[in-house]
């Protein structure tokens, strides 16, 4: 009976463990936002979000409005985005335009970079946190090589496409589509953040708050 027993809870427990791996998977990659027009109510669906949002700015001292902007331009919030698959005369796959992958739509190679520098061995590309985090990173790397403020969502959006390199370079003075982009990134982010200074308050209240007086 004692054997049997041991049995039947170490059966339970690898059930649990599964169980709570699914649902820790689950949580990081929430559903793209039904109003991606209003911060307010991104954050409103999402409230883990907006603590996610604010730990990266407080850690890289931009405004919350410009990473989500250059997020909803990347992946429209959807946490496995990538590039169109190509095609060969129409019907034979033959890969996609480039290795962007997750929210922020970081490549490979850029992604390995900022694992290295911030030293976030265990982050992941279609994880919120995670991945506006790494546009945190961006942006404070982007005003310490090409002097470009953090709160210039224009020429930020411009270094974020061609790189830094790409930038200095002056790679974006012949695209006049991604110009277009870039001032539309811009505009966004002051939509954003003047959206969020009537909703923050509220937004940094406790759960229990929100349940006793809401």
């Amino acid at each position: 009976m004692m054997m049997n027993k041991v049995h039947f809870d170490k059966k339970n427990l690898k059930s649990f463990i599964a169980l709570l791996l699914v649902a820790t998977l689950t949580a990081c990659s929430s559903a793209p936002p039904q109003n991606t027009s209003d911060l307010c109510e991104i954050f409103r669906e999402n409230r883990s979000w907006y603590k996610d949002a604010a730990a990266a700015s407080e850690k890289w001292g931009m405004p919350i409005a410009l990473p989500m902007s250059i997020m909803y331009q990347e992946s429209s919030f959807k946490h496995n985005a990538r590039p169109p698959m190509r095609w060969f005369i129409g019907f034979i796959p033959y890969g996609r335009g480039s290795s962007a992958y997750g929210y922020s739509q970081a490549k490979t190679v850029t992604w390995d970079e900022y694992v290295k520098e911030a030293d976030r061995f265990w982050a992941s590309r279609d994880d919120f946190a995670d991945a506006i985090d790494f546009i945190g990173w961006y942006i404070d790397k982007t005003q310490r090589l090409n002097n470009v403020s953090k709160w210039d969502g224009y020429k930020q959006y411009l270094n974020y496409h061609e790189g830094w390199g790409g930038y200095r370079r002056g790679s974006y003075k012949n695209k006049a589509w991604l110009q277009t982009i870039a001032r539309r990134v811009d505009d966004r982010a002051k939509i954003y953040s003047s959206q969020l200074k009537k909703c923050e308050k509220e937004l940094q209240r406790g759960w229990l708050w929100r349940l006793l007086f809401s």
